[in-house]
C-alpha cells in the first residue's frame, strides 16, 4: 500500500522542487544557514503541494489514463486507490504544506498558493489549450524559483529568471512533442492540445527556446564574472542537444525521467553542479581546509 501511495504522490517528480535551491546555490549563500531543518522546510512544503496537484490531476484524467498505453497503471486509473481516498490524502498533504509555508513567510505561502491555483486550473482545463499548457508548466518552474528566492532571501537576477523561463518552455515543448510522436493518431484521446499543434510547430519552438536558453545562460555566467562558470556553457549546450536527440530518437521527454534514465544527461548534470559549486564556493572550501588544518 505504501508503494501505491508513493506512486500516487509521484515522489520522483519531487526532483523538480530542487529548483527552490537554485537561488541560494547560485547566489553563494546555500551554506550560510547551517540549520538543515530550516533549509528543508521550503522543499518539503513544495513537495507536499505538488503531490496534491498530481493527485487531483490523476482524478481529472482517470478515464483517459485508463486507455493510455502507460498511464493505465496509475493508482486511481487502475482502481488501486479510490477517488475518495485520494481526495482525503490530497487534502491532508495540502493542509501540511500550508502549515509549513505559513511558518516560512506570507509571501512564500502566496507563491505556493499561486502554484497550486495554476496547477489545478491546468488540470481542469488549461492543459487542453495549445500554448497555454506550455506556459502553465513554465509558470510552475518560475514560481518554484521565486519561492526559493523568498525562502532563502536571495534576489533573482534577470538573466537567471530568463534562463529558467526559456528552459522550462523548452522542456515542456519537448515533452509534448515526445507525447505526440509516441501516441500518434490516438493523441487526441489523451491530450486535446496535441492535435491542435500544426506539424513542425513544436519542433520549431523546441529549437528556438533551446537556442535562447544557451544565450541567456551564457549572459548569466558572464554577469557573474567567473572564468570557471564560463566553462559550464559547453555543458549546457551538450545537455540541450542531448535532450533534443532523445526526443527525436523517440524516447520520453519527461524532464525527470530524462535526467534519471539517460546516463549522458545525468553525468553532465552532476559535472555541472560540481563545476558551478567549485566556481562559487571554492574560497569557502579553501577557508574550511585552512581552518581544519
Amino acid at each position: 500500500m505504501l508503494l501505491t501511495i508513493l506512486q500516487l504522490c509521484r515522489v520522483r517528480q519531487w526532483l523538480k522542487n530542487l529548483m527552490l535551491f537554485f537561488p541560494p546555490f547560485l547566489g553563494g549563500t546555500l551554506f550560510s544557514n547551517i540549520n538543515t531543518l530550516l533549509m528543508l522546510l521550503p522543499f518539503t512544503a513544495f513537495c507536499l503541494v505538488s503531490s496534491t496537484t498530481y493527485i487531483i490531476n490523476d482524478i481529472f484524467d482517470r478515464e483517459s489514463d485508463r486507455h493510455h498505453p502507460d498511464k493505465f497503471t496509475r493508482p486511481i486509473a487502475s482502481g488501486q486507490i479510490s477517488e475518495v481516498s485520494a481526495l482525503f490524502l490530497a487534502a491532508f498533504l495540502l493542509a501540511c504544506s500550508i502549515v509549513l509555508a505559513w511558518n516560512i513567510s506570507g509571501t512564500f505561502l502566496a507563491l505556493m498558493i499561486t502554484y497550486l491555483t495554476v496547477s489545478l486550473a491546468y488540470s481542469a482545463k488549461l492543459k487542453d489549450i495549445a500554448l497555454v499548457d506550455l506556459f502553465c508548466i513554465s509558470t510552475g518552474f518560475l514560481l518554484r524559483l521565486q519561492a526559493g528566492g523568498e525562502a532563502f532571501n536571495v534576489t533573482i537576477s534577470e538573466w537567471l529568471f530568463l534562463s529558467v523561463f526559456l528552459l522550462s518552455v523548452f522542456l515542456s515543448t519537448g515533452k509534448r512533442l515526445a507525447e505526440k510522436q509516441y501516441l500518434g493518431v490516438s493523441a487526441q484521446n489523451h491530450r486535446k492540445s496535441l492535435v491542435t499543434y500544426p506539424a513542425g510547430f513544436l519542433d520549431g519552438i523546441m529549437y528556438m527556446t533551446g537556442g535562447s536558453v544557451l544565450v541567456t545562460y551564457t549572459m548569466y555566467v558572464i554577469s557573474r564574472h567567473s572564468s570557471l562558470l564560463l566553462y559550464t556553457v559547453p555543458l549546457c549546450c551538450f545537455g540541450l542537444m542531448r535532450y533534443i536527440f532523445r526526443i527525436r530518437d523517440g524516447k520520453s521527454g519527461d524532464p525527470t525521467e530524462s535526467l534519471l534514465r539517460d546516463v549522458p544527461l545525468l553525468i553532465v548534470g552532476l559535472v555541472w553542479v560540481c563545476m558551478v559549486g567549485w566556481g562559487i564556493y571554492r574560497q569557502d572550501v579553501r577557508y574550511l581546509i585552512q581552518y581544519v588544518n
